[in-house]
């Protein structure tokens, strides 16, 4: 242990100061003092490199006041100009384009929209892919720019809303269960054709079935029988000729002078016949019941 020792003297008095034994040397000689300016001067190496990196990368990615290169910042939110690529899911509450621009949303694979309740269950999913376009929700509706209803379907129904419905297929429409129209119109100058090419064809209405032709025929063709019922009123045909060109003709006697002229007849099934017209009655003579 070393032992400082203090000598006093007072005035008139001189006293010799003893050797001393100890010398101390205040401060870092030797490999200390070199490690540490080599330590300090690798921190300042360290703090210019960030500093550069700092000011290259603010830069590289254009920032400024206002926000980060073509993504600024406004009170309305985020407004980003140009085009930008997504590497990851893109959550917002509202996207929009400006109003001299059209919104692209550009994809190699698929475009995914999800709509989520506040427990993050997928409520409403619209999907867009290479083949097909996907809509997956309870409803989906196509509205005007009025706010008219144009299209509406759910798992119950189907609803076109527009004015008119146009099909313009060679083929036509094809409908597997029931449709509820209250008007079928061609397109001038075209045919309408309804058919069922392996079940029955039915058209109901409370009120009466209207068909019409305003510049051509009616045909009604079937491969078994076609029947015109009515339950409270009666069958009209209003027409200044009415034909049968296929009845059948009785066959029994010998044709006299009819001079081509025929009698319809009527058996009690309903059946219709033809018979030689006669001066009399002559289903009974040329009955074909």
């Amino acid at each position: 242990m070393v032992r400082e020792q203090y000598t006093t003297t007072t005035q008139g008095t001189s006293l010799q100061r003893p050797d001393n034994e100890y010398v101390y040397k205040i401060g870092i000689y030797g490999w200390r003092k070199r490690c540490l300016y080599l330590l300090v001067l690798l921190l300042l190496i360290i703090l210019v490199v960030n500093f550069a990196l700092t000011i290259w990368v603010l830069r590289v990615m254009w920032f400024n006041p206002e926000g980060m290169g073509l993504l600024k910042v406004t009170k309305d939110g985020l407004r980003l100009e140009g085009e930008s690529e997504f590497l990851f899911p893109l959550y917002a509450k509202e996207i929009h384009s400006r109003i001299d621009s059209s919104l692209l949303l550009h994809s190699s694979q698929n475009i995914v929209v999800d709509a989520r309740d506040m427990n993050g269950n997928v409520t409403g999913r619209l999907t867009v892919g290479p083949k097909a376009v996907q809509a997956h929700g309870q409803q989906f509706e196509i509205l005007s720019n009025e706010g008219k209803m144009l299209f509406s379907a759910n798992e119950n129904e189907v609803v076109v809303g527009a004015d008119k419905l146009r099909v313009t297929g060679p083929e036509g429409a094809v409908f597997e269960h029931s449709v509820e129209t209250p008007h079928v119109k061609a397109d001038a100058f075209k045919q309408l054709r309804l058919e069922s090419p392996t079940r029955s064809l039915s058209m109901d209405a409370p009120k009466g079935v209207y068909i019409k032709a305003q510049a051509g025929n009616i045909e009604a063709t079937s491969q078994m029988d076609i029947v015109l019922h009515t339950s409270e009123g009666m069958l009209v045909l209003d027409s200044e000729t009415v034909r049968l060109p296929r009845l059948p003709r009785g066959s029994r006697g010998v044709p006299g002078n009819s001079q081509g002229l025929y009698e319809v007849c009527v058996c009690p099934d309903g059946k219709l016949y033809l018979s030689v017209a006669g001066e009399g009655s002559t289903c009974h003579e040329y009955s074909a019941c």
